[in-house]
């Protein structure tokens, strides 16, 4: 899995293809997170300390290739020149006479932000002549997009075709991380899942089972393991025709002494209308209420079971994140995994990190990762499209 990096190639007055991943929503004006951003910034750093041109490429949101003006890339250029305290040039083209005049200016050291890629159909489509017309605004790729590294786009697959492709500072620091989970975790090693779909998670589990030795389970796919047990989880979100594949894991659990699966023994729930909310036993919910949150006794069963771990990797929230007062069991796995000084701790997935920046502990995680998708993806034992497009390491 290991691939050469920036450090390995020589850069100096290049014009370097630096793809990221600056996929950020703006509301009023203002950026809602800049993690991704200013997860970036040491890999522009170093480029620009090579003496490098910098040509940054990004998508945002699903524009269907077309133009989509509240998703121009010029106000992450803005975002980002604020974050650097530097002038960051946009364009407003990905390819062309634009982009090629605005490339050709560059001097060493200097950086322009190209517009969003999916503004064209071909991105998506990996069409191989709108990789080389990227191509042909560098003379090196470099991937530091870790967020899309599991999708074949042209800019993250195509032009690594044309291109020597090494992987920026991020990247090597994201594959780092999850490869210590996957490859060589130091033990004991505890997983926690959440989310809404236990199909999501299937992959990891099934893949990881005979690695971790504790299991905690939270979220909407720990309903389908309760209804798997024989609960009534009332009119939870939860997967029936994913029973079977609940009650394998379960099993094969149980097979193994060594391995310690924990869910939820109790649930935060609350009526349709919103207004009823209350933690019961799982046993104890009624028919027209929903679970929205692991219990307080849950999260105290998840912290003696992870609180032995070495390494711990966490992807999907544990309830309805998005709204209070259901956030809590999120909030506070969050806060259990920093009070870990001695556990390596990797946060995977966009709501997940979010948690972990509520509950302001992201200083005491060892590693948030800035794709959701792809992390899921590696911890499913799978490999990534822009990762392998890379050049493999000496």
């Amino acid at each position: 899995m290991r691939k050469q990096t920036i450090r390995d190639i020589d850069l100096h007055g290049k014009r370097v293809f630096l793809r990221v991943d600056y996929n950020v929503q703006f509301v009023n004006g203002r950026i809602l997170d800049d993690h991704r951003l200013r997860e970036s910034i040491p890999t522009i750093w170093a480029l620009q300390g090579a003496g490098a041109r910098t040509v940054i490429c990004s998508h945002r949101g699903r524009p269907g290739g077309e133009v989509v003006e509240e998703l121009r890339n010029a106000p992450v250029a803005a975002h980002l020149s604020s974050l650097m305290e530097q002038e960051i040039r946009s364009v407003t083209e990905c390819i062309g006479p634009e982009a090629k005049a605005a490339v050709d200016a560059l001097e060493p050291g200097e950086i322009v932000l190209l517009e969003n890629v999916r503004f064209h159909p071909e991105e998506e489509a990996n069409d191989p002549e709108f990789a080389r017309a990227l191509a042909e605004l560098a003379d090196v790729y470099v991937s530091d997009a870790f967020g899309t590294a599991h999708r074949a786009h042209a800019s993250v697959v195509g032009v690594p075709q044309h291109l020597p492709g090494v992987a920026g500072l991020l990247m090597e620091r994201e594959v780092d991380y999850l490869s210590r989970v996957i490859d060589d975790p130091q033990r004991p090693l505890g997983l926690v899942l959440g989310g809404a779909k236990v199909t999501e998670k299937l992959a990891i589990l099934d893949h990881l089972c005979d690695q971790a030795d504790v299991i905690c389970v939270g979220g909407g796919i720990a309903n389908t393991f309760l209804m798997a047990q024989g609960i009534d989880v009332g009119a939870s979100l939860a997967e029936p025709d994913r029973i079977e594949d609940a009650f394998n894991v379960m099993r094969k659990a149980a097979q193994r002494p060594d391995l310690k699966l924990v869910l939820p023994r109790d649930v935060v729930i609350s009526d349709a209308a919103g207004e009823t909310v209350d933690a019961v036993s799982v046993n104890l919910i009624p028919p027209d209420f929903r679970i929205l949150d692991v219990g307080p006794d849950t999260i105290d069963d998840f912290r003696a079971a992870l609180a032995p771990m070495r390494t711990i990797a966490w992807n999907g929230p544990m309830g309805l994140f998005e709204r209070e007062p259901f956030d809590r069991g999120s909030l506070e796995v969050a806060r259990l995994l920093a009070d870990l000084d001695d556990a390596t701790t990797v946060v995977g997935g966009g709501e997940t990190a979010a948690a972990v920046a509520r509950a302001g502990v992201t200083d005491r995680i060892s590693h948030c990762s800035t794709g959701g998708g792809a992390s899921l993806q590696l911890l499913e034992g799978r490999s990534l499209p822009g990762l392998e497009a890379l050049i493999d390491a000496k």
